[in-house]
């Protein structure tokens, strides 16, 4: 027999979560196969079996381990089992046997007009405990069966239920009673417990502020519907918004480092490289994965790592490595259609930049009302290391480089560097 330990993940982390297994108790495993997935209060992983065998389960999926603890067990002297195929070929010969019915006359029976007629009506699934009167109706009506209210015994739906639903149409909404008052209460992750503590921490020990602007989309929006096919083309990468925003930050954050630095104790700690960290929301909670060095990568680049993580982090498969170590975080509110959002810092960073839903509308332009695609940027910061006059024009660099990005390239005016201006 093999114990299967829960891993050592990381020097702080104590615990994890059994987010799921895999292989089920007595399945049989073999050697590197993952079989199960833990989660940690940063990420999560998965267990590999150590040799060949029968698995047996020593944890409940949603239980909380400690490093160390036994997961499972592996018995190595257990017995593969056959194949789909090797049954297959054992009842391959039998089956041959059958013979197919026929007639007296030796032709083969033909299904009639009223069996066919049979066979087109919905089946119900085999559970719903229904009399055979009430059974019919609900086929021959199409009748979801979560609209109706059983009064029978045992749960049994009789055929005054069906009739009860069909005078009473939309008592129930998604499958609920109107006015039910029934509430479900669920242990919370260890990855949903680190989001609220960090959260918690981020608003008591900061000094945080948020200074806001808009931007006009215009000009971005018209080399993406220029571009995007000949980008992807070249590059198997789709053209987005977020390696604009990034180059746009990477050039603002070194004209102000402060909002590329933290406090570390007595100490300010500044970065001469942007690790940008990308907020993504997953079905267990927000995660932000890092790009190393968003400096020194290429938009078609930029474009491939946030694809990269994003997929990463909604299949739970992002390292801690991946996780750790951003000098500044980027979130995009208005893919869930945000307007305006004061968007909380990823301690220890001192910045993040919220970006928002990108809507038309009336703007004055040189003396005039002109409509145009509009975005608000909040950029929320950390007053105790970044002042006002260094977080405001940071915000304003972001949108004089978005709303000319030809600067992005060399981070500057084209016409100002050529007159050396």
């Amino acid at each position: 027999m093999i114990d299967i330990k829960v891993p050592t993940v990381g020097e702080s982390i104590s615990e994890v979560t059994l987010l799921k297994w895999n292989k089920k108790d007595g399945d049989y495993v073999e050697r590197d196969e993952v079989i199960a997935e833990l989660e940690s209060e940063k990420a999560t992983f998965e267990v590999n079996a150590e040799k060949a065998g029968l698995l047996k389960t020593a944890a409940q999926e949603g239980d909380t381990l400690k490093i160390g603890d036994i997961l499972a067990t592996i018995d190595e002297s257990g017995m593969k089992p056959e194949t789909e195929v090797q049954k297959a070929e054992i009842e391959k010969p039998a089956e041959n046997k059958k013979t197919e019915t026929k007639s007296s006359n030796g032709q083969e029976k033909k299904t009639s007009k009223k069996e066919t007629q049979t066979l087109d009506i919905k089946p119900q699934p085999s559970d719903i405990k229904a009399t055979p009167v009430a059974s019919a109706m609900i086929a021959d009506k199409k009748m979801e069966v979560s609209s109706i209210s059983p009064s029978g015994t045992g749960g049994k739906i009789l055929k005054e239920d069906v009739l009860a639903a069909l005078a009473n149409p939309g008592k129930v909404t998604g499958g609920k009673t109107l006015f039910n008052r029934d509430e479900k209460k669920e242990k919370m992750t260890l990855l949903r417990k680190t989001i609220s503590k960090r959260l918690v921490e981020a608003k008591n020990t900061t000094a945080m502020l948020t200074t806001f602007n808009e931007v006009d989309m215009s000009r971005i929006m018209d080399i993406r519907n220029k571009y995007k096919d000949k980008f992807k083309e070249l590059h198997g990468v789709g053209l987005g918004f977020m390696s604009f925003f990034a180059k746009a930050c990477c050039i603002a954050l070194q004209e102000w480092p402060s909002v590329n630095g933290y406090i570390d104790g007595d100490h300010l700690i500044y970065h001469d490289y942007c690790d940008i960290s990308i907020a993504v929301s997953t079905p267990r909670g927000l995660t932000v994965p890092v790009i190393r060095n968003a400096e020194s990568l290429s938009m078609a680049e930029i474009e491939k790592k946030v694809i990269e993580l994003a997929t990463k982090a909604r299949d739970s498969k992002l390292t801690t490595e991946e996780l750790t170590g951003g000098t500044f975080t980027i979130t995009n509110g208005g893919v869930f259609g945000s307007l305006m959002s004061t968007p909380i810092i990823n301690i220890p960073q001192s910045a993040i930049l919220g970006m928002h839903k990108i809507e038309e509308r009336p703007i004055a332009l040189n003396g005039q009302v002109v409509i145009r695609p509009m975005m608000y940027l909040a950029l929320s910061y950390d007053h105790r290391i970044i002042d006002g006059r260094e977080s405001v024009s940071f915000l304003v660099r972001i949108k004089e480089l978005l709303e000319n990005p030809d600067q992005l390239l060399i981070g500057k005016d084209p016409v100002k560097t050529l007159l050396e201006l």
